[in-house]
């Protein structure tokens, strides 16, 4: 199916470091059996994506960046269903999963999806002619086969709650979905450490399943917003002997650590803080850091469990989104979207997003005029 829209589909085409985006302009998009075309409604910047302008992250290039997202579906393919499996429809209001799997390789079949042998992962593909539109900074995505697409139902819920759910927080139900297979989370001690997206979120979840939690981060501003998030005591890492205190405050040693900091001494901690038979699940390293050291004497003999959690299955989701349709209003999910720029801005947008002073900065396709529009790159396709 081919599809021409007036005006075209626009994407900002990052190319190196330093460098300013290239707004393109895609004339025609063609639909193949199970694919879908959809609007955005708003995207937002994940910090992997500030980490990859950086140049912190290798990158394939050119490329789309944006893998936070949520829209409407504009036009379906044969066959494009949602992850219940139900026909996709024009107009449902959508996110749908960073990753995309073939469903046949062997990793699929055991569930894994997100680890699929042939896995592409939207916002993080090199452009190439016939999938430009591959990532949530544009007006619209390109929806290919394999794609978890979950619907949304009705327009309440606000798109800065829903826009950061395809990553972290559908991470953050994996994450305690690991957890909660070793150590049920009603009633536990659950230290998080770190208080981004998937921290705080986490923090939520665990907070309304029946944990205390207590969460590490060295920004003032983040721990006090964790505990608008359900947090029972907060700690500054850098202060000695606060997270004793905190630990005597509860009267026990967590036995769930989620570390989502990504810092080599919040790994260390995660691990060394558990009791017995606790379980700490490793989510925040997701770009090279310097090597942890490890007592296996102490993790034998305390029974611990360490699990690494990367990106999510289709479940999770589905659960994400359950979740804040239900949970939204019981704690502030719309403030972690602090400023939003237009779609041409999206480079303003992304130095304030390296300023950390707000979880996320929106992008919105429908604000503001756009830069002038370059004809859509012929690339060839990536190698793989």
């Amino acid at each position: 199916m081919r599809i021409e829209l007036d005006p075209a589909p626009t994407a900002m085409v990052w190319v190196q470091p330093g460098r300013r985006h290239e707004r393109i302009a895609v004339p025609s998009v063609s639909l193949a059996p199970g694919e879908a075309l959809v609007a955005i409604e708003l995207a937002t910047i994940c910090g992997s994506d500030v980490h990859t302008v950086l140049g912190h992250r290798e990158a394939p290039t050119p490329l789309v960046l944006g893998h936070e997202q949520v829209g409407h579906v504009q036009a379906v393919g044969d066959g494009a269903v949602t992850s219940s499996g139900e026909l996709l429809r024009v107009g449902q209001r959508v996110v749908w999963a960073l990753t995309v799997g073939c469903g046949d390789c062997s990793t699929c079949v055991r569930g894994l999806p997100q680890k699929c042998q042939t896995v592409r992962k939207y916002g993080h593909e090199r452009l190439e002619t016939g999938w430009e539109l591959s990532g949530g900074f544009a007006s619209h995505v390109h929806l290919k086969r394999g794609t978890a697409i979950v619907p949304v139902l009705g327009d309440d819920l606000p798109a800065e709650v829903l826009a950061p759910v395809s990553c972290g927080t559908a991470t953050a139900v994996a994450a305690l979905d690991a957890a909660s297979a070793i150590v049920p989370l009603d009633g536990e001690v659950v230290i998080v450490h770190g208080a981004g997206l998937i921290g705080l979120t986490a923090c939520a979840m665990a907070s309304d399943a029946g944990a205390r939690v207590i969460v590490v981060d060295p920004a003032k501003r983040r721990r006090k917003l964790a505990t608008r998030f359900g947090a029972v005591a907060t700690v500054d890492p850098t202060e000695p002997g606060s997270l004793q205190a905190s630990l005597d405050l509860v009267g026990t040693r967590p036995l769930v650590a989620i570390e989502a900091s990504g810092s080599p001494l919040g790994v260390s901690a995660s691990i060394d803080v558990l009791g017995v038979g606790g379980v700490a699940v490793l989510v925040g390293s997701v770009s090279p850091s310097d090597p942890v050291a490890l007592d296996p004497e102490s993790v034998v003999r305390r029974l611990v469990t360490i699990r690494g959690v990367h990106n999510y299955a289709p479940a999770h989701l589905e659960l994400a989104v359950r979740y804040l349709a239900e949970r939204h209003d019981a704690h502030p999910f719309a403030e972690l979207v602090g400023a939003t720029v237009a779609l041409g801005d999206l480079d303003d947008g992304l130095e304030a997003a390296m300023g950390g002073r707000a979880v996320r900065i929106g992008v919105a396709p429908g604000l503001a005029p756009l830069a002038p529009c370059h004809a859509t790159r012929e690339v060839a396709a990536p190698q793989r």
